[in-house]
């Protein structure tokens, strides 16, 4: 039987990478949630299911609670940037769960929680506006070889989003540039 050729190939081992690139992008900013809502665990544990599922683990239900929970924290922080920080670790736990659809809004599974990071990163007060560039550049030489593969397998990130949105395409675009920096 031919597979289906709207599915987009993806291993367990793909969606590994994929998870462990998005959870190393929100842990990078998990302090500016931290810094503003320090007895509230919910981004880390998040990260911390996203790791576990990236090292071996099984994605299921506790995946799915921590980010939704997450995404809770970041509808409750008290600043713009601990909310972004919070999206970037829901993210991250959501990385799992990308989709073999060829679809430029699957995109935002991989980029999603670098992206989230980075605007968490520019909105932290007395941040130079370049700050959310740079993030996207870590974000671009943190990405594995693996991870590039991944998103190569779908569309171009999606137009909208805001902010968030614009640096999905600026990481997007420079993953894909073919004179990224070994």
């Amino acid at each position: 039987m031919a597979e289906d050729e709207s599915e987009i190939a993806l291993s367990k081992q793909d969606l590994r990478e994929v998870t462990a690139f998005a959870a190393a992008c929100a842990e990078a900013v998990l302090d500016v949630f931290e810094a503003d809502r320090p007895d509230d665990s919910r981004p880390r544990d998040a990260i911390s299911a996203a790791w576990e599922f990236a090292r071996g683990g099984e994605r299921g239900k506790a995946l799915r609670d921590t980010a939704w929970a997450a995404l809770k924290a970041a509808k409750s922080a008290d600043t713009a940037a601990a909310g972004e920080a919070a999206r970037a670790a829901m993210s991250a736990a959501g990385a799992a769960y990308l989709h073999p659809l060829p679809k430029a809004t699957q995109v935002k599974h991989i980029l999603g929680a670098a992206a989230h990071a980075a605007r968490a990163a520019e909105l932290v007060p007395g941040q130079d506006p370049g700050t959310g560039a740079d993030h996207v550049e870590r974000a671009v030489h943190r990405a594995s070889p693996a991870v590039v593969d991944v998103l190569e397998r779908f569309p171009a990130a999606p137009a909208g989003g805001g902010r968030v949105g614009e640096l999905i395409r600026l990481l997007d675009a420079a993953l894909r540039s073919p004179t990224i920096a070994e």
